[in-house]
């Protein structure tokens, strides 16, 4: 199976106990290790999964269209490599990949230019013709 990017969701969130989990997606770095941890005692999913930085800090979770089927790759032992891709908003971005694939990061996106919100608008030059 070719790596995929797997959106992270619930960002906005607080955790129970240190950092907030917009805060901790903030430092991530592209390429950072991520760690994956199912809840099957979730009150609302019990097919959630967990999305945990390096350092143990929770950022959010794995989308609920794609848990379930995350959670059974878990389930079944498989081999998984995981690391932070990037955050959009308030949607975090992971690539995953399998049985010893090493997940490639895409290119990076140049930053759009920021518009000029000045309020200044320079009347046009004409060639003396």
């Amino acid at each position: 199976m070719k790596p995929f990017s797997l959106a992270i969701v619930g960002l906005p969130y607080p955790n129970k106990h240190g950092p907030d989990r917009r805060f901790e997606a903030a430092i991530c770095t592209p390429g950072e290790a991520i760690e994956f941890r199912p809840e099957p005692k979730n009150p609302h999913d019990r097919w959630a999964v967990a999305v945990f930085s390096c350092r143990g800090i929770q950022i959010g979770y794995v989308t609920a269209e794609k848990s379930q089927w995350i959670g059974g790759m878990i389930r079944e032992g498989r081999e998984m490599a995981i690391v932070w891709q990037g955050l959009t908003n308030n949607t975090g971005w992971v690539r995953v990949a399998f049985d010893g694939e090493v997940p490639d990061l895409p290119p990076q996106r140049a930053a759009p230019e920021p518009q000029d919100d000045s309020g200044f608008y320079p009347d046009p030059v004409y060639d003396d013709d």
